[in-house]
Formats: C-alpha cells, structure tokens, sequence
C-alpha cells in the first residue's frame, strides 16, 4: 500500500542511522524515519479492507507475516523483521509504501500530528512492561522521563496499576510534565542519586520493575533501586554499551535483566484503543516543517525536547479528530484492569 505522508516523528534510532553503528551497515542510501501517520493514497492488488482517502497510522516493524515466529504472534522476532527508516525507506517523505498488515485506521481523537507520535514509542513501551510481568501494585522506576518511549512507559505503568512511578529527568520542566503524566516521584539525576528517591518511594523494598534505555553506569546502579525479585528491561543504551553489575546479587536477589525490542503487531492494534478512550495521550514536544529536518534532529540530539519532535509534510490537518481525550490521571482511574 501507498500512503501519502503528512506527519513523521523523529527518534533517536534517527540518529543512529544517520552516524552509523560500529559494526553494523545499513541498507544505503536510505529514506529515514519510523512513525507515520498519514492518508492511504494507493492500494496493491488484492488488497481489502482499506479504501484510498482513508486517514492511517502506520505500523513500523516489517516481518515476512508468514515464518513460525510471525504465525504465532511474535513477529518482532522474525528473522527478516525490519523497521521502517533503519531496514527499509521510512517517512522523511511525501510517500511510503509499507504491508497491507501495517496500515492501521488512525485512532478516533487523534490528529496526524498526535498518531505520528505513537506507534514506535508507545509498541516500544507497552512490550518493556509486558516483558517485565509489571502487575497491579508494584512499583517502577523509568529512567529519562523526557523521551518518547519513557513518556509512554509512564502512561502504561499508571494504566497497569502500577503503585508508585519514580521518574528521572535532567530539568524541572521536564519532571513537572512527567508528574502530570502520572509520575508520583521524580528526582532531576543531575543534583540527586535516584536509588534513595526509589527505595524511600517503596518504603525501602525497592522497585519491581526498571525501565532503561540508557544503559552504562545508570544501568548499573539501577540494581541497587530493585527490590528482591525485581526485573530490569532494557531497550537500549544511549549513554553506553558496556556495564558492571554484580553477579552475587543478581542470584541471590532472584533478580532478573530482560532485553526488549519493539513489540508485536498484535500489541499495537491492543494499544491503540486506549488512545479512543483518552487513558493513553501522544506527547508532542513541537512541529516542525519537513523542510526543518536537521533543525529537528539537532533538538533531539541536545534533548531539548519532553516527548516527540514531529515532522509535518503538507498540510497535517486535523484528521476526523473528536473531542480532545480526558487528562491521563482521570482516565487510567476507569480503565486500569
């Protein structure tokens, strides 16, 4: 399918790609971008259940749909899994041609510019948690409250039940936002170390569940933030790819180190309801014009940014938006399971 672009998010995968990664190689030359939502402007042969004109969010991992892994569901882990901007042409365009399976009817409520900023971080987040077993009642602390995927991470631990959410950030700003996201602590990591705020937010337990993505000497002294049986999920290292961790209490704590990368395509289609009903909202940092791209990405590289930085192409509209969603606390009190 052909859908024509009218907003694309930037991540910092965006950056990667762009510097390059030691020892891995890219598909070059390559078209970046991850998150697209936009309108389907062509239809494939034998496609059914999308007509032209129809507003879509786009799904950004591509997999074979037909391998064992996909078949049962865990299509993230399919051998020729791919994600939009990295492995294939991505949304820094006016076109993208993408799966049928991938194009999503945009969420009710939501404009172009808010359903860019879902799919990668939102999928992301959601599946971190899911790989963690985060229940109703345990406590989490996410680390760097001003990205995409830990502003999602926030959202989803306070609709899962989560008790107490400590969250990190560099600025003041920044850890306001995360505390109108549902954010019960927070601690600004440049002035205060983060594992008393956790253990005094516990009552000394500790958290069950860990949300990084910053890895290196955080990664590290996260273990000392986890109660007995607590789990750290991992879905990437900004600050850096090698840590020290102490092997005896990783054991004698029954701790566990939980790897996530994306998320599968049936999660996203379980997602996106959430942003119908307003427990889940879109963080949109700013807008800016496609032709403002290396604009974009120098704010997200300084992260200057709470949330998303969204490229427009054309006019983004307002989509076939519904009265604006009710404020995250409000609605997570009605759909918590």
């Amino acid at each position: 399918m052909r859908v024509a672009v009218r907003a694309c998010a930037l991540n910092r995968l965006d950056l990667w790609v762009r510097n390059g990664v030691p020892g891995h190689r890219f598909p070059l030359p390559l078209v970046l971008g991850s998150e697209v939502a936009g309108v389907v402007e062509a239809l494939g042969a034998g496609v059914e259940g999308l007509e032209a004109g129809t507003p879509a969010l786009v799904a950004p991992g591509v997999s074979c749909g037909h391998c064992e892994r996909c078949v049962s569901g865990e299509d993230q882990l399919c051998r020729e899994y791919g994600i939009l901007g990295e492995h294939r042409d991505g949304g820094y365009a006016e076109q993208v041609v993408v799966p049928r399976r991938n194009v999503l009817p945009l969420p009710r409520g939501l404009s172009f510019v808010e359903a860019a900023a879902v799919p990668l971080v939102f999928l992301t987040a959601w599946h971190m948690l899911e790989r963690a077993g985060l229940r109703r009642g345990e406590d989490v602390l996410v680390h760097a409250a001003g990205s995409g995927v830990s502003s999602a991470a926030i959202q989803i631990a306070r609709l899962l039940g989560a008790r107490a959410i400590v969250a990190t950030a560099g600025s003041e700003a920044k850890l306001e936002r995360a505390r109108e996201l549902g954010a019960t602590h927070t601690v600004d990591y440049r002035t205060a170390d983060f594992v008393p705020v956790a253990r005094e937010a516990t009552g000394g337990k500790g958290v069950e569940v860990v949300v990084d993505h910053v890895g290196g000497e955080v990664f590290e002294r996260s273990f000392k933030a986890l109660a007995w049986a607590g789990r750290v999920v991992l879905c990437g290292a900004t600050a850096g790819g090698e840590a020290r961790i102490n092997l005896r209490a990783v054991f004698f704590k029954s701790l566990s180190i939980l790897g996530s990368t994306m998320g599968t395509l049936g999660e996203l289609h379980r997602l996106l309801p959430h942003f119908e009903s307003g427990a889940l909202v879109p963080v949109v940092d700013r807008t800016l014009p496609f032709e403002q791209a290396r604009e974009a990405q120098a704010a997200l590289e300084n992260r200057e940014q709470f949330g998303k930085i969204v490229l427009t192409v054309g006019d983004p509209g307002e989509a076939h938006r519904v009265p604006r969603p009710r404020r995250p606390r409000e609605a997570n009190k009605e759909a918590a399971p």
